[in-house]
């Protein structure tokens, strides 16, 4: 959906209002929840309420919503929300603000309102098969402005992809045995193949019931093929989710509050989750209302 598309799909806040009666309610004709006789409601002048043709009883479609009673335009959030699904590397709240025309303070809240949308419609199982893992710092500096792995101020993330399917993200407080066996087991279904690199931490998967194999980076080694297990171990999925993340972070965001990493962890996810079908991922946004 390019830009013309886009506008010409939502000129207006009416045109919005008919899109998300579709996506929560089926469209504007159903079984009234009030009488019970099915009908078509009809809009309201001047409102963002539609209301039952036999009984007057209203529903208003942006209720218990990030919408309600916003005085931002319809048309400014679903654009936001356009931006955010086709952009690669995010959306800063200085961009929203000049491609919405809002002040910073509006455009910061609706950017950090979509995220948290991003983060409700996204994938929400357990991931099998063949899962890759892996654990990156993001953030931080050491003393002297010197950059590095396990710098003070960083933020701990973990990834795990499944082959050919969801990613998921997680923040974690260290890289302990106990933390990343806790994460695994939330997220990972037992008897999967599980690759990882040579952190000791990850050697109390094979006792948990996966199949565990490793790639040993300090040997410049980044793909194993496993003849017993007949699987080929990387992270490369990961690790290079985490390299655009990065990149994103420097070039878009410049950085990234630990109190707030969790929000745009969940945009980077969700967008990296169904990049292949962006239309889609506008609808999900839609539908998480």
């Amino acid at each position: 959906m390019s830009v013309r598309e886009f506008f010409a799909r939502f000129p207006n806040d009416d045109a919005c209002l008919v899109h998300i009666m579709n996506v929560r309610f089926g469209g504007t004709t159903m079984d009234c929840p009030a009488c019970g006789v099915e009908g078509e409601f009809h809009k309201l002048r001047d409102r963002r309420v539609y209301a039952c043709p036999h009984c007057l009883h209203q529903i208003a479609p942006t209720a218990n919503t990030i919408l309600h009673d916003t005085r931002t335009p319809l048309v400014s959030w679903f654009y936001a929300m356009y931006l955010f699904a086709t952009t690669r590397h995010g959306v800063s709240g200085k961009e929203l603000q000049r491609q919405l025309g809002v002040t910073y303070k509006t455009a910061y809240r609706i950017g950090m309102q979509i995220r948290t949308l991003m983060g409700k419609a996204d994938f929400d199982g357990l991931l099998s098969g063949h899962v890759q893992a892996d654990e990156a710092y993001v953030g931080g500096r050491r003393s002297g402005g010197k950059r590095g792995r396990g710098a003070p101020g960083k933020t701990i993330v973990m990834g795990m992809q499944e082959e050919g399917g969801p990613l998921v993200t997680r923040i974690i407080p260290d890289v302990k045995k106990p933390t990343l066996r806790a994460v695994v087991n939330e997220n990972v279904e037992k008897g999967s193949v599980v690759s990882t690199d040579e952190l000791m931490s990850y050697g109390l998967l094979e006792g948990d019931g996966y199949v565990h194999g490793s790639v040993k980076h300090a040997a410049k080694e980044w793909s194993r093929y496993d003849y017993r297990q007949g699987v080929t171990h990387s992270t490369n999925a990961v690790e290079g989710f985490w390299r655009l993340f990065k990149a994103s972070v420097r070039s878009t965001h410049v950085q990234i509050s630990s109190k707030h990493m969790a929000r745009y962890l969940d945009e980077f996810t969700f967008r990296a989750n169904h990049r292949e079908r962006m239309n889609a991922m506008f609808d999900l946004m839609v539908a998480a209302l």
